[in-house]
């Protein structure tokens, strides 16, 4: 963990705050929910009053956005192990400790050693060009334009299809041909439906891409050298990426040179690319040759996942376990955002989940008897990067991952539609008061799915609305929060969300949007189903394939 003392005297002064606070206020027969039964354990330990303490902290602009890795992340996971270790949670992560290393690399631009030549002339990284994270060697290569460069089936479009690319750097602009949207690729597999020009000039055996970029990218030009030489970019696992060769973008002196004596200036390539209205491919003067070097340093990094267990009570089922967990981490801070807010809080997503888990933690800890089945709290890292912390924790689990039961997922329950929004033409899309959407709980178990209505039905009884619950939904939301690991590991699984709104992915998502008492609602019902999971004679069925 990096170097915070002050901070961590500040982490220490509100936690115990927050504890004095909740002793205080949160008073039995004071809560806005109606009474739970006693057979679904201590879920008036969950009160709308500790959710909200907690997310005060949570997703307070002193934790700068709980970006992956992060100073206000790690502070993020300090909070939620102090809690865990006063609540007599065990640890379940590495070495005795509540938190899971995850090991990332740091890959940054070694400016001074990335360059392009283009006959005698040398071109330099940051004034010239900039490059993606992949180091490469070209060599005396020749160099052809070809237009946007895209393969799409679907609409017999293929701009190489009369030109020969092979061991040539190849210049393309960065945009899609015109009448081409996005929507156009959907159920396409990419590289044999549909290809990018930078994976297509790839495929056909280029050494490099030079893309000829958008106004915007050249507006924001500074501030990427910037991160590429300084911050870096992050790299978790083995690259996903299809992309091995080197990726240039290039500056308006550079588009110009290599245009230069050509039949179409850079100036006429870029303007007529800008509106789409593409000049044919063509090669660039045989003379003209180009080598270039891209230099990458590597540093190896962490992020956590925090991890907590408290133990079953009968000495069989123990050793099973239902997971409860949310990712704590957001998209963190951004200098160059209009306005002044320029820290993206993230108090729904998922400081909403972030604490509900911890909440539940408690109310499960604290209850007059404990579950026959252990509990596994868990917070995944990096969810935003690309679902990171919940890859490695099932492909590094520190329980058997077998033994999971069933994992029960909460991203986003802090919003709900208040008067007004059912016009907005994002928050229309918000849940009702008393409604929550469910993905995956009968997807892969008819035990599953059974299970969570009766026990909604017998306790809250809120509206379960199953509107994305569908693959092929196309939002693809099974696809896009932390469940989808554990499924796809055959751990059946239930994900409770409130999905888009206005401030998703905005500074604007901030804590005094949330609605606490729905929220609470919403997070007693997901400790009742973990209850009822945690106790029950067995474990659910898995009847149903994985959808692909």
């Amino acid at each position: 963990m990096k170097k915070i003392s002050a901070l961590i005297l500040i982490l220490l002064f509100v936690l115990s705050g927050i504890s004095a606070k909740a002793q205080t206020k949160a008073k039995p027969g004071k809560t806005s929910a109606a009474p739970a039964k006693p057979t679904f354990g201590n879920t008036d330990g969950v009160t709308a009053e500790q959710l909200r303490n907690h997310l005060e902290f949570i997703a307070s602009d002193e934790l700068e956005g709980r970006d992956t890795p992060s100073r206000g992340l790690d502070i993020a996971a300090l909070y939620i192990a102090q809690h865990l270790k006063r609540f007599g949670i065990k640890p379940a992560g590495d070495n005795g400790t509540y938190f899971q290393k995850v090991p990332l690399k740091r890959n940054k631009i070694d400016a001074q050693n990335s360059r392009l030549i283009l006959n005698n002339q040398t071109f330099n990284y940051g004034d010239d060009f900039l490059t993606s994270y992949v180091a490469g060697n070209v060599s005396n290569a020749n160099v052809v334009y070809v237009g946007h460069g895209w393969f799409i089936k679907s609409k017999n479009i293929d701009a190489l299809q009369n030109i020969d690319v092979k061991d040539k750097v190849v210049i393309a602009y960065n945009s899609l041909p015109k009448g081409v949207t996005f929507n156009d690729l959907q159920g396409g597999k990419q590289g044999v439906d549909w290809a990018s020009p930078t994976l297509y000039a790839q495929m056909k055996g280029a050494k490099a891409v030079i893309l000829i970029g958008s106004y915007n990218e050249l507006a924001n030009w500074r501030n990427a050298v910037q991160t590429q030489t300084e911050k870096g970019g992050l790299q978790f696992g083995t690259p996903q990426t299809q992309i091995t060769i080197p990726i240039l973008t290039a500056s308006p002196r550079l588009i110009n040179a290599l245009f230069q004596g050509e039949k179409s200036n850079g100036l006429s390539v870029y303007s007529r690319a800008m509106a789409q209205d593409f000049i044919e491919p063509f090669e660039l003067n045989a003379n003209k040759k180009v080598s270039l070097t891209t230099s990458i340093k590597t540093e190896d990094t962490f992020t956590q996942n925090v991890v907590g267990i408290l133990e079953g009570s009968d000495a069989t089922l123990k050793n099973e376990y239902v997971a409860i967990g949310a990712h704590y981490d957001h998209v963190g801070m951004n200098p160059n955002a209009p306005g002044p807010d320029k820290i993206w809080n993230g108090a729904d997503d998922d400081g909403s989940g972030t604490v509900s888990v911890l909440s539940i933690a408690e109310a499960f800890a604290k209850g007059s008897q404990r579950p026959k089945r252990s509990m596994l709290f868990i917070w995944h890292a990096g969810e935003e990067k690309g679902l990171w912390g919940s890859d490695y924790y099932t492909d590094h689990p520190t329980v058997p991952i077998n033994q999971i039961i069933t994992e029960l997922n909460i991203d986003m329950i802090g919003r709900y539609q208040n008067p007004g929004d059912e016009n907005h033409p994002r928050n229309k899309n918000l849940p009702k008061p008393g409604e929550v959407f469910l993905i995956g709980s009968k997807m892969m178990s008819t035990e599953l799915g059974e299970l969570s209505e009766a026990t909604n039905k017998a306790f809250l009884n809120l509206q379960f609305n199953y509107k994305y619950d569908d693959p092929n939904d196309p939002e693809q939301y099974f696809y896009r929060s932390d469940h989808y690991n554990y499924a796809r590991k055959g751990v059946p699984i239930i994900f409770y969300m409130d999905g888009d709104h206005a401030d998703y992915h905005q500074p604007s998502d901030s804590v005094e949007k949330i609605n606490f008492e729905q929220m609470e609602k919403v997070a007693r019902t997901i400790m009742a189903t973990g209850w009822e999971l945690a106790n029950r004679a067995t474990r659910p069925t898995v009847d149903k394939p994985l959808p692909k």
